[in-house]
């Protein structure tokens, strides 16, 4: 499991981090894939392309996990 680190930030929006982590190759791709449902959030399917995404959370696409310190 990778890790992202917020640092002064209090989150990132989903679709921001799945982008910066490399998970989809843009923004869009990012926003397309999680209005299919195909992205959870500590596990639960999350469809908000601008959920906020906050320190221990878990991000799971495509088989490949981000944990947000």
């Amino acid at each position: 499991m990778e890790e992202f680190e917020l640092g002064k930030h209090e989150y990132i929006e989903l679709c921001n981090l799945l982008k910066i982590m490399g998970f989809c190759e843009s923004g869009g791709f990012a926003k397309n894939v999680i209005a299919q449902g195909e992205v959870t959030v500590d596990g639960e399917v999350e469809t908000r392309k601008t959920c906020k995404i906050k320190t221990g959370k878990v991000v799971e696409y495509n088989a490949q996990k981000v944990k947000v310190v």
